[in-house]
């Protein structure tokens, strides 16, 4: 009788308490992780990163103490600088404006316009209300609203890809003559959709690699409203808990040094 009454009181109080769920969800198939973050339950639990001085995605992963971390912008390997804009907390931590290399270069420099215009991802808090946004870095918040966390990267992939806007190829004609970032190349990526206001992240490893056009067409597949990519190839990194560490193969082993990540806490 005692241990019955013991265990009543164990439900009672088991009962009593609110577990809050994790806002993460991971599938994985055919060499792609397709992570949800329900955007009811993350809120404020979806931070951006960057680094100082550049750090692995596991690295950061674990100074963070965050559930979920991947990579995110570009950045410039031969001096550590940024190519993409940081919002973290409302204030701008990253920004390519500061980014001697890129105007240094005159192809880049007479070009500078779309490259700072490239998509970035954004949580935007509306009178206490926060929804996720793509779009074009100038693209100006409403009157009501301001950016809590935003990362630049690109190419915007939906509705439309927008290669030769954002500069990741320059044409003469119907010739590509100038790419970045290997996007007409099959290799690893690192991919945000958005559908039915949730953020979706895509992990494409070195075990399906896919150019721009075949992750259009996922992206299609999966029914997503609006996707962009991020930075790529061997910067692709997922860690999810001690559960997942996900790198490029073509990497050291180790996983490349990186600028900026997204991250996500419980």
């Amino acid at each position: 009788m005692k241990k019955f009454f013991l265990c009543l009181i164990s439900c009672i109080l088991l009962c009593g308490c609110t577990v809050e769920s994790a806002p993460i969800d991971i599938d994985y198939n055919d060499g792609i992780y397709h992570i949800t973050v329900d955007k009811s339950k993350a809120k404020k639990k979806i931070k951006m990163y960057a680094a100082q001085d550049l750090m692995t995605n596991y690295e950061v992963h674990k100074h963070s103490g965050a559930e979920l971390t991947i990579n995110s912008g570009f950045f410039d390997p031969s001096n550590g600088k940024t190519i993409s804009y940081v919002v973290m907390d409302r204030q701008t931590a990253e920004d390519p404006m500061f980014n001697s290399n890129l105007f240094a270069n005159p192809v880049l420099r007479h070009n500078m316009s779309k490259i700072l215009n490239r998509t970035e991802f954004r949580i935007v808090e509306c009178d206490n209300k926060y929804e996720f946004q793509m779009v074009p870095h100038n693209t100006p918040v409403e009157f009501s609203c301001s950016i809590v966390e935003s990362v630049q990267g690109g190419p915007l992939i939906l509705p439309e890809l927008r290669l030769e806007e954002e500069y990741f190829i320059e044409k003469d004609g119907d010739t590509v003559v100038r790419e970045s970032c290997s996007v007409l190349h099959k290799v690893a990526r690192t991919v945000l959709g958005l559908k039915d206001g949730n953020l979706h992240i895509l992990i494409i490893t070195d075990e399906h690699p896919m150019d721009m056009y075949e992750v259009q067409e996922l992206c299609k597949k999966l029914g997503f409203e609006r996707a962009m990519g991020l930075d790529g190839g061997s910067s692709t990194s997922m860690d999810y808990k001690d559960k997942y560490h996900v790198i490029s193969i073509k990497g050291d082993g180790a996983g490349r040094k990186l600028k900026s990540f997204i991250t996500v806490y419980k």
